[in-house]
């Protein structure tokens, strides 16, 4: 099951208790078990659900999931014609148990598939994946020991349903039996008015969204000593977003961790309140519970403690894999141990995170992942923000160079380089410091370090060298 089960017990239990609120809209467990059931008999086999966020997202999404249904996310900002294309192959591709109008809001069978994930695309056919009931049941298990959550969190993930992060969180506090937040759209305003007047313990985003709310949460005296957890993912945590957030949230325990939508949880690391953190690191913890992590070679051989190679996992949460879309190499397998292409090693138990493959320079033969550099440099006092990149060089064959936005006046490159001492191996250095107004950002809002090469080679005026 994931937690349709669930829902039927939690309104069983606690009726008019609230289940879940979008933007101010709330639903009772016995109001969305009632209305959720209401929608089964007109639910298909399989549905393609585009829908921005609100009540009724929650409620088809239940719907969707009813017996043997399957359910495929889209983001409803992706063209028309793209959403059709998925929807079609959707229908096409997926083999989901038979149904009936007259089938119940109950969970199918563990093993069977429920969920059609997406990777996300704009201009291509994303990538599709499939999960079983039973891998998000033993996510959930996973997920709420490991994060600590609580019969009295209330939890507010101001992001995009459709984005996994947030349909996780979603789905992990129904089955979870707690109450669930968002917003309409994310809105620093309404974040802060939700964390005062609702009561929220509990935050699940993106590092960027933490950053905004703490400093503007400093700023604008918007007391946040009630949350009790922040867990973020999609990078690791640089030192003033950090930083920041232990002032606005003091008693707060601040969680990173990695994983993939094919591998769910992977590790992470809680920081309890008032603990120091140590900054330009590029450790993300150790293994959720269940959860095996092994560092392969190519060739599916096991390396020692400190050397890089694939990260690479067993446990009961792994996608089914592909349903279209696999070219080989996105999820590879070594004889039960999953990866999908990230770099990495492990440390006295640790798991640390290099980056991808595919965006490592090899600089006078020496790997330098981006990552680890970008971390380094975000600790180093007069840096907001960083982002490296690899040039072709003569002599090297790339050099690393790098883009900072400084968090308050100038910064120079003897301060960097200075910052930069017993955070970096200085073979990692960057060779090449630029000062830019912005980080170089796609309009999917992913830090691109192509955009950084283009400005670097058209002068752009967002760049001013700052020299070696």
């Amino acid at each position: 099951m994931p937690f349709l089960n669930r829902i039927q017990r939690w309104a069983e239990e606690r009726p008019h208790d609230t289940a879940v609120v979008v933007a101010g809209h709330r639903l009772t467990w016995a109001a969305l078990r009632d209305s959720a059931a209401g929608l089964v008999p007109e639910t298909k086999a399989v549905t393609a659900l585009s829908e921005a966020n609100s009540v009724n997202f929650v409620v088809k999404f239940a719907a969707a999931l009813a017996g043997g249904r399957q359910c495929a996310v889209l983001d409803p900002a992706w063209p028309a014609s793209l959403q059709e294309d998925i929807s079609r192959r959707a229908e096409s591709s997926a083999q989901p148990a038979a149904v009936s109008p007259d089938d119940d809001l109950a969970d199918g069978a563990p093993e069977a598939t429920f969920l059609i994930g997406l990777t996300s695309g704009t201009t291509s056919v994303p990538k599709a994946f499939t999960r079983s009931r039973r891998s998000w049941q033993e996510s959930f298990d996973a997920s709420i020991e490991f994060f600590g959550l609580s019969a009295g969190d209330v939890t507010l993930a101001p992001g995009p349903l459709a984005a996994s992060l947030n349909l996780y969180a979603l789905a992990e506090c129904l089955y979870a039996g707690t109450e669930f937040q968002t917003l309409e759209t994310f809105d620093v305003g309404d974040v802060h008015a939700a964390i005062t007047h609702d009561r929220v313990t509990r935050l699940v985003l993106v590092p960027t969204m933490l950053r905004m709310l703490s400093e503007r949460g400093l700023t604008g005296c918007v007391d946040g000593s009630g949350v009790r957890s922040i867990i973020c993912a999609g990078s690791k945590l640089d030192a003033r977003t950090l930083e920041a957030a232990r002032r606005w949230a003091p008693n707060a325990t601040i969680f990173e961790y990695y994983g993939a939508s094919e591998l769910s949880f992977v590790s992470g690391v809680g920081l309890p309140a008032r603990a120091a953190a140590a900054v330009g690191g590029t450790g993300i913890g150790r293994p959720f519970p269940g959860v095996d992590v092994r560092i392969l070679d190519d060739a599916g051989t096991r390396l020692p403690d400190g050397a890089a190679g694939n990260i690479c996992v067993r446990s009961a949460m792994v996608s089914n894999g592909y349903l279209w879309g696999d070219d080989g190499e996105a999820l590879r397998s070594f004889g039960g141990w999953f990866t999908v292409g990230d770099q990495g090693y492990v440390e006295a138990g640790e798991l640390h995170i290099l980056g991808r493959r595919a965006d490592m320079i090899l600089t006078a033969g020496k790997n330098v992942y981006p990552h680890e550099v970008e971390l380094a440099l975000a600790a180093v006092p007069g840096v907001a923000a960083a982002v490296a990149a690899g040039v072709p060089d003569d002599l090297r064959g790339q050099r690393v160079v790098a883009g900072i936005v400084p968090s308050a006046g100038a910064v120079t490159a003897t301060q960097l380089k200075a910052g930069l001492e017993n955070i970096l191996a200085r073979d990692k250095w960057p060779l090449q410091y630029y000062a830019v107004t912005e980080l170089p950002i796609t309009d999917r809002g992913k830090v691109s370090r192509k955009l950084l090469l283009d400005w670097i080679s058209s002068g752009d005026h967002r760049i001013r060298n700052l020299g070696a």
